[in-house]
């Protein structure tokens, strides 16, 4: 389980939200640590953009079944479920409320996760791992009770297969603090040990109405870690290795996580987190790096 310090996280995002309101609506490239903000556009993909080629299959889900009288457990051969298995549960985030497997199904041809009023929410994993790659998914979400200061946090995440965290880093590739917001947000973590301060980097890029559909990318290479959101990068990170941490694409071998997290225990505002397709893409040894 991934863990974080939430309200260094803030503090942060905080700071690029007020330099995001001296941008015009236009499309900035972003540097790091730095908001833009982007005029809405037309949603292409990052793997169309670039000419990834065709995604693996062993780690890529079109959720092409399911309904809405019949929702599906997500295929096992791609997935690992919550609780480790179907109508199973284990504990939230830092152990608030419950990641359940009922709370993630397909429904008709899309991945739906839900959090509830009383905490339990949904969670999945890819059995697929990789060290460099690109991943991309697309994914929208949304509140479905009145604002109560307790939101439900939607997140894409390239979490470390040895499930050693901070040691093997984390990319939140997206990660926010309440569904369907106007900015995304990104933690990319470096590899550090877990006595040090958390070691981490911050974009954030406004204008991007996350209650619709956006294409949501990253990619891995032993140079960089680059985010794209509808085909437009938004930020890269390289190197920055010191005394208190490896270099940012240094991590180990990682795979994808799709959550719904608890921040909050009990009491949230509950929600809905809808991913309508989950792709992976090799990274070709003989390909020029950008």
């Amino acid at each position: 389980m991934h863990r974080r310090l939430r309200a260094r996280h803030l503090a942060v995002g905080l700071g690029a939200a007020a330099l995001g309101l001296t941008l015009a609506a236009a499309t900035v490239n972003a540097a790091p640590g730095r908001t833009t903000t982007t005029a809405a556009g037309p949603a292409v993909t990052a793997a169309e953009r670039y000419g990834w080629g065709e995604p693996l299959p062993q780690g890529s889900d079109e959720f092409d079944y399911g309904s809405e009288a019949e929702p599906a457990v997500p295929d096992r051969d791609r997935w690992r479920l919550a609780g480790g298995g179907p109508d199973k549960c284990w504990p939230g985030h830092s152990d608030n409320g419950r990641r359940c497997d009922v709370n993630t199904r397909v429904v008709g041809g899309i991945l739906r996760m839900t959090g509830e009023a009383d905490g339990d929410s949904g969670w999945l994993a890819s059995s697929y791992g990789q060290r460099y790659g690109r991943w991309e998914a697309r994914v929208r979400s949304r509140a479905t009770a009145p604002d109560n200061g307790r939101q439900y946090h939607p997140l894409l995440i390239l979490w470390p297969d040895s499930n050693r965290h901070p040691e093997d880093g984390e990319y939140d590739y997206l990660e926010n603090g309440a569904p369907g917001e106007q900015c995304a947000e990104a933690f990319l973590h470096y590899p550090h040990p877990e006595g040090v301060p958390v070691q981490q980097e911050f974009a954030q890029q406004c204008g991007v109405d996350l209650t619709q559909w956006h294409n949501v990318a990253v990619e891995w290479t032993p140079d960089h870690v680059r985010g794209f959101i509808d085909g437009e990068e938004w930020f890269r990170f390289a190197d920055g290795a010191n005394d208190d941490r490896d270099c940012m694409q240094c991590a180990p071998s990682m795979h994808q996580t799709i959550q719904l997290d608890n921040f909050h225990g009990d009491d949230l505002q509950s929600a809905v987190y809808e991913v309508d397709w989950a792709r992976v893409y090799d990274l070709p040894d003989n390909e020029s790096v950008r």
